[in-house]
């Protein structure tokens, strides 16, 4: 709205023209944010519903029960007024942000129920969002995909890039909900991939002269979405002030449906969605293995293997089984998990060590997949 207002403040008062800084209205913006969200998430935590716990996890699932959940709707809502502020908007833009949102009430209406949303209803929930997403984005970039590892660019049509990229989308999404199950796990992973993101974004596809020494396609309207992407990023680092341990809220699936789904659509606008291997490996690792797990397991079963739990064998049985099913069924997802139960790591080291994994992984897999082209 700043941006579209600038002109006409301009003649009041010349340094409104300052205004129409795409540096200046990132700055603002997540500054706003996190001050926002800093001061004020407090006092809306007692309209917030309670974690239930998952006593299914023993002792360790139920040290969240009581505490507020679902505060990813404040943090969001706080937070929309400023994107609308700073952000310089457009037809994409709003229709990805009401996906968004959409995503974000789903994930909240399912904190708040009793007796949690069953998989079928929450996946084509998350499906449909996906889906939506995907069709702003190729309108956004009509349809334009350039890969890793080859020069020049190619022109998707929608039929093909719709379900291709919210295929993209429903797997970031998922696997950061699933990353959610660590104070500050899900929080800080989402906001390096972010600010990452953003940082992309604005100086490479966004700068003509470092996209043309990468051969990466230009595309000057990037800056815009790096606004959204660091306004969200200063919104969640004010949330993680109150969620590092021992957390004092939980943000739920209201927060990380958002986060995830916001992942994937800002790698979509680079035009590369292999880059999402780039900008959220430990996010997809940690979280999507366990879908790996899942499609691993039933593709055995229709195999003739038997699949079942190691806790349902018998030890002669359990001798006798294929070392494949084995080993598939000796790693716990979310990684995290395995890593508390396994490697018996406390929260803090499974947070410190998988910020470290994700801060070193980045860049070299950037580079693979940019630089080597």
């Amino acid at each position: 709205m700043l941006y579209l207002l600038a002109p006409y403040l301009e003649n009041v008062w010349g340094p409104f023209r300052l205004l129409r800084s795409h540096v200046l209205l990132l700055a603002a913006g997540t500054m706003l944010a996190a001050i926002a969200v800093l001061l004020l998430l407090p006092k809306l935590l007692r309209f917030s519903p309670h974690d239930h716990g998952k006593a299914i996890l023993g002792k360790d699932g139920m040290v969240s029960a009581g505490k507020p959940t679902g505060t990813g709707l404040w943090v969001t809502l706080l937070i929309l007024p400023i994107i609308l502020l700073v952000m310089p908007l457009s037809v994409p833009v709003l229709g990805m942000l009401f996906c968004l949102y959409v995503a974000m009430v789903c994930g909240y209406l399912d904190d708040r129920s009793e007796k949690p949303w069953g998989q079928l209803k929450k996946g084509v929930l998350d499906a449909l969002v996906c889906l939506g997403v995907a069709y702003f984005v190729w309108s956004a970039l009509d349809g334009q995909v350039w890969l890793p590892f080859f020069k020049g660019e190619w022109t998707m049509p929608w039929w093909a890039y719709i379900p291709c990229m919210g295929f993209v989308l429903f797997v970031t999404m998922n696997a950061t909900n699933c990353s959610d199950g660590v104070d500050g796990l899900a929080g800080s992973l989402s906001v390096i991939s972010l600010v990452a993101l953003a940082v992309f974004l604005y100086a490479v596809i966004g700068y003509r002269p470092m996209a043309d020494y990468l051969l990466v396609p230009h595309n000057y309207l990037a800056v815009r979405w790096s606004i959204l992407l660091m306004t969200v990023a200063g919104a969640f680092s004010g949330y993680l002030w109150w969620n590092a341990e021992p957390s004092r809220v939980l943000m739920g699936d209201a927060g990380s449906r958002f986060l995830g789904l916001l992942i994937g659509a800002a790698v979509l606008v680079t035009g590369n969605p292999a880059l999402v291997l780039a900008f959220a490996p430990v996010l997809l690792v940690n979280g999507g293995g366990g879908m790996v797990k899942i499609l691993l397991l039933r593709f055995f079963r229709k195999c003739g293997l038997d699949v079942r739990p190691p806790s349902e064998l018998k030890p002669e049985e359990k001798k006798s089984r294929n070392v494949l099913v084995k080993a598939v069924w000796k790693v716990r997802f979310p990684l995290h998990d395995h890593c508390k139960k396994e490697l018996h790591w406390t929260n803090a080291q499974v947070l410190m060590r998988f910020v470290l994994l994700q801060a070193f992984l980045m860049p070299l897999v950037f580079v693979l997949l940019v630089k080597i082209r």
